[in-house]
């Protein structure tokens, strides 16, 4: 007799509490392998893919592709043992015995692998299992269909009560999991006790808060219509004074983590600017004479990032963070250099580990990997996590310069404009140069402006004659 295993989606690492499904590898009837990938997943932080501890025909899915779900939501269920799909999904998702005296995931004795993904594996604490509501309320809704059904929502619903009786008053804890769900809850003023959930065992889920809360925005647009002014106002509803629809962006994946992250850094770090022009002529000549003499090619970007990780040996205070809950500034002893790179999915900061220990040639090629993971979507929530400070080279977009918004929990980010053709004092002569702005914004927490300037002028120092970084090598 097959044994049918639940397989919930893992916790990621990180502190993320839910990703959405981007793209399905296996469909209903396929046969898995243990450990072979079933899904790919986006978090806030990256796109990933999960494989399955399990190995045994999928009988169900959970979830359509751009659905999210929280961690510990089902995402499918495999028939272990079987060379033909199962009847069904076990109707109980917890630990215990399901449909028919089939035991649920972890807690038979099927070989699993142990892993899910690199760094994490499967081992999920037991602390995160679900919620489920009173029993009062769970029996009053029958049984759960022996066949499977292709899902259109999240997760398979339970049926309603009789339409006759009237809907208990709830009591107990609220059937929510995700943190999230509760504060975009508490953000709009509902009550989760009077939501009714459309996941298993009447869990609330995101897309419940959303539609309820666009009910209600319904409802007060209608309300408010007949008494509407003519003149175009601020309004709660999505329709302009011309009657054209507006568009609703969600903020979730990496734009919702981005605009987090934007916003608590404004909100917590007092930040200042400073910039200066430089000269970049003679470090053009430098990487130039430096390509043609063979070997890996060594990009701007790269010594760039040398004369920064030279910087910070001089001015450590920028490679560092507050720490407001112990009243101290702790400064770091590597140099974990991030940079900003705008991909399709949004901008993100890769990290580059160790900076300070690499060549030129070791961060070209670093650089060279991060970028290419970035634009096809494979960077890992490690490549994205543990920068110490950031190097931002808005120069490509072909603007001059930037006031950016630091990389929270980051004390500084060194900004880099566009190399343009100028006017120029060189050797008491005027010349046409290549000059770039470069810009530092920092925590003023950490540092005054003098240490913050004299970063500057050493990184600028070094940008107009490289020969400067001959004295740090």
């Amino acid at each position: 007799m097959a044994q049918v295993l639940e397989f919930k989606l893992p916790d990621l690492g990180e502190g993320l509490t839910e990703a959405e499904i981007v793209r399905w590898l296996v469909a209903v009837g396929d046969v898995v392998a243990i450990d072979q990938p079933v899904v790919e997943v986006e978090t806030a932080k990256a796109m990933v893919e999960v494989p399955c501890p399990y190995g045994g025909v999928v009988t169900a899915r959970y979830g359509e592709e751009g659905t999210e779900l929280p961690v510990g939501a089902p995402l499918l269920t495999v028939a272990v043992g079987a060379s033909e799909p199962a009847a069904g999904p076990p109707a109980d998702s917890g630990t215990g015995t399901g449909a028919e005296g089939v035991p649920a995931a972890g807690s038979g004795p099927a070989e699993t692998s142990g892993n899910v993904l690199v760094g994490y594996g499967t081992g999920a604490p037991a602390a995160r299992r679900r919620r489920v509501r009173p029993a009062t309320v769970v029996a009053a809704a029958p049984a759960a269909p022996a066949a499977p059904v292709a899902l259109a929502d999240p997760l398979p619903t339970a049926a309603p009560a009789a339409a006759a009786a009237p809907a208990p008053e709830r009591s107990g804890p609220v059937p929510v999991i995700s943190p999230l769900v509760r504060r975009l809850a508490r953000q709009n003023g509902l009550d989760l006790r009077a939501l009714d959930g459309s996941g298993r065992d009447g869990l609330i889920l995101r897309c419940d808060v959303e539609q309820a809360i666009e009910r209600i925005e319904q409802q007060a647009a209608r309300t408010a219509a007949p008494s509407a002014p003519a003149s175009p106002s601020a309004s709660a509803s999505p329709t302009t004074a011309s009657g054209a629809v507006t568009e609703r962006v969600p903020l979730r994946g990496v734009r919702g983590a981005v605009a987090d992250k934007l916003s608590r850094s404004r909100r917590e770090i007092p930040e200042a600017t400073c910039w200066v022009d430089a000269d970049a002529t003679e470090l053009l000549a430098a990487r130039a004479a430096a390509n043609a003499a063979g070997g890996p090619k060594i990009s701007l970007i790269a010594l760039l990032a040398r004369i920064c990780t030279a910087a910070l040996a001089r001015f450590p205070e920028l490679n560092s963070t507050v720490d407001m809950e112990a009243r101290e500034i702790v400064r770091l002893r590597d140099v974990h250099l991030g940079f900003a790179a705008q991909t399709d999915r949004g901008l993100v900061v890769p990290v580059v580990r160790d900076a300070r220990n690499r060549s030129a040639e070791s961060l070209s090629a670093e650089f060279a990997r991060l970028t290419e993971a970035g634009r096809t979507g494979k960077l890992t929530p490690g490549d994205l996590t543990g920068g110490t400070f950031t190097l931002n080279n808005y120069g490509v977009f072909g603007v001059d310069g930037s006031t950016p918004i630091i990389n929270h929990p980051e004390a500084a980010m060194l900004g880099v404009g566009r190399i343009v053709a100028k006017p120029w004092v060189h050797q008491g002569e005027l010349a046409v140069r290549q000059v770039v702005q470069l810009s530092l914004t920092f925590d003023h927490r950490v540092c005054d402006g003098g240490t913050a300037g004299g970063f500057l002028r050493y990184v600028a120092d070094c940008v107009e004659q490289p020969a400067v970084l001959l004295r740090t090598l």
